[in-house]
C-alpha cells in the first residue's frame, strides 16, 4: 500500500510544470551566443530603486561584485533562465544571476526566442541619473555570449561598471574565445 502512495505522490509530482521543467532542466556547460546585452541602474529600474523581483536568491535589492558567490543581478524574461541560476558573461568577466524582469527581455523572448540579458550596474542606494542611462549606453556591445551552468573558477574582474560618476568602459572584454568555457 506504502508503494502505491509514494507512486501516486510522484505521479502528481512529476506532472506539475515546476518538476517537469526541473527534470528537463541540463545541467551541462553550455554557450549561448547572439545575446542581446543591455544595462540597467537605480535611476532606470522599474520603479526606480534597487529593488527586484526574486528576493529568494540570497538578498532584497540589486547588486553583487561579480564573483560566483557574489554574482551580479541581470534580469530577462521570465523562462528564459531558471530564478536565481548563474550564468558567466565573458564580455563582463562577471558571474552574473537572474533576480529580476526586463519587459524589453519580455518582448525579445515572445517574438522570435531572441536572448536578452539586462546587468545591473551602479549603487544600490544611490540614483546615478542621466549619467549611469549614459554610461549604460556606452558599455551596451553587439550581440555577445554567455555561458550557462559555467564552472566556479573563471576569470573575474571584480571593478563596478558605473562607480561615483566614473563608466569604466574600459573593463570590457570582447577578445574571447567561447571554445574554453565548457571544456573539461
Amino acid at each position: 500500500m506504502h508503494s502505491i502512495s509514494l507512486l501516486a505522490t510522484a505521479l502528481t509530482l512529476l506532472s506539475s510544470s515546476n518538476a517537469s521543467r526541473l527534470l528537463a532542466r541540463d545541467d551541462t556547460c553550455s554557450v549561448i551566443q547572439q545575446v542581446t546585452s543591455t544595462f540597467y541602474g537605480y535611476p532606470d529600474n522599474s520603479p526606480p530603486g534597487a529593488g527586484i523581483a526574486y528576493t529568494q536568491c540570497g538578498r532584497d535589492s540589486a547588486g553583487g561584485s561579480g564573483t560566483f558567490s557574489d554574482p551580479v543581478t541581470f534580469a530577462s524574461a521570465s523562462g528564459e533562465f531558471d530564478t536565481c541560476e548563474v550564468i558567466y558573461a565573458p564580455y563582463l568577466k562577471k558571474y552574473l544571476r537572474y533576480e529580476d524582469e526586463c519587459t524589453q527581455c519580455e518582448s525579445d523572448w515572445n517574438n522570435g526566442g531572441t536572448w536578452h540579458v539586462d546587468t545591473w550596474i551602479g549603487s544600490s542606494t544611490e540614483d546615478g541619473g542621466q549619467d549611469q542611462i549614459d554610461c549604460e549606453d556606452q558599455l551596451t556591445p553587439d550581440s555577445q555570449s554567455i555561458i550557462r551552468n559555467p564552472a566556479d573558477d573563471l576569470e573575474v574582474d571584480t571593478t563596478e561598471l558605473y562607480d561615483n560618476g566614473s563608466c569604466n568602459t574600459g573593463n570590457t572584454y570582447t577578445d574571447y574565445d567561447t571554445s574554453t568555457y565548457c571544456s573539461s
